[in-house]
């Protein structure tokens, strides 16, 4: 190893990967509480000990490097290791405490408070970073290790994963509550057809299964309007400007209210599943560990919790 590596402080390395975060030298200052010549001279030291530049300017952009994707890549394993070390120390003395570092597809967000909060009932002392993400920043995240753990569905089949599937995830139609199908009774995936259907962005795993659904179905919709998230789309569905293939989870308070109505189609609900992921081999952290484990050992009092936020209604009758 370079002897100059071994004079790195990890308040060097806290700097540096404040400004990876925000890509502003200015704004890291800000956030470490430092002043910019400051954290530049930090930055300068940390280049010297590495041996090569680690940032750049493209116009007025600034760039990792090379190098200090390497660097922070090996920052992200130090720093989990001492937060490592510091929960095994807490353990020790009788109690678990660090923080659990979870990604979710967008979806997932509207139960996984809940989750944490019942996690959080047996480790008291545990804090959580949260991050929402589509389905496919939610791939690159995990490619990357950048998480402890991820909450997703639609698994990718060329990567080594460790999973969980545990809780389903039903996606069905709905429509404003005066919409002219909801009186119809029972429909086909086919009668949605003649309607506009309101997507997600790409890189949604909701778009992506529903998109393999309609046409494994033969389900050809001929009008198509993106919408860049869950919550404008149920607005938008709301305001009459089509119909939606939602995850019931994502619109359980619009059903409750009245403002949308699920859709009686014989095709739906849609079902997926819910899964707790993490890279083969990689080394869970203990607050990551004991997610883990309680996810497996409560999956029935999960999906008793979880139960309100996707009961289905009843079939409307003809000519209600």
């Amino acid at each position: 190893m370079r002897k100059s590596l071994m004079r790195m402080t990890l308040r060097q390395m806290q700097v540096f990967r404040a400004v990876c975060d925000s890509r502003s030298y200015s704004r890291a200052a800000e956030e470490m509480a430092l002043t910019q010549p400051a954290v530049s001279l930090q930055i300068r030291q940390l280049e010297a000990l590495v041996g090569q530049p680690l940032f750049e300017y493209i116009g007025k952009t600034l760039y990792l490097t090379e190098a200090a994707e390497a660097l922070m890549r090996a920052s992200r394993d130090i720093f989990g290791r001492l937060e490592s070390l510091d929960m095994q120390l807490s353990d020790l003395q009788g109690s678990l405490q660090g923080q659990l570092n979870l990604a979710i597809e967008s979806s997932a967000k509207y139960f996984t408070p809940h989750l944490f909060a019942a996690f959080r009932q047996r480790y008291p002392d545990v804090s959580l970073q949260l991050v929402v993400v589509n389905h496919g920043l939610a791939l690159k995240r995990l490619g990357a290790s950048r998480d402890d753990l991820l909450i997703m569905s639609m698994l990718p089949a060329d990567m080594a994963l460790e999973f969980l599937p545990f809780l389903n995830n039903p996606i069905v139609a709905v429509a404003p509550p005066e919409h002219p199908l909801f009186d119809k009774g029972l429909l086909a995936l086919e009668d949605l057809c003649a309607w506009p259907l309101l997507v997600r962005e790409s890189g949604s795993g909701t778009r992506k299964a529903c998109e393999e659904f309609c046409h494994q179905k033969r389900a050809h919709f001929s009008r198509i309007l993106e919408i860049g998230s869950a919550e404008a789309q149920c607005e938008a569905v709301i305001a009459g400007l089509g119909l939606a293939l939602m995850p019931r989870h994502a619109v359980y308070r619009e059903l409750e209210s009245g403002a949308l109505v699920e859709l009686p189609v014989a095709e739906l609900p849609l079902m997926r599943s819910w899964c707790v992921v993490h890279a083969r081999g990689k080394r869970l952290s203990p607050v990551a560990q004991a997610f883990f484990d309680f996810i497996r050992e409560q999956r029935g009092s999960i999906n008793a919790l979880a139960a309100r936020f996707a009961k289905a209604p009843p079939v409307q009758p003809v000519g209600h």
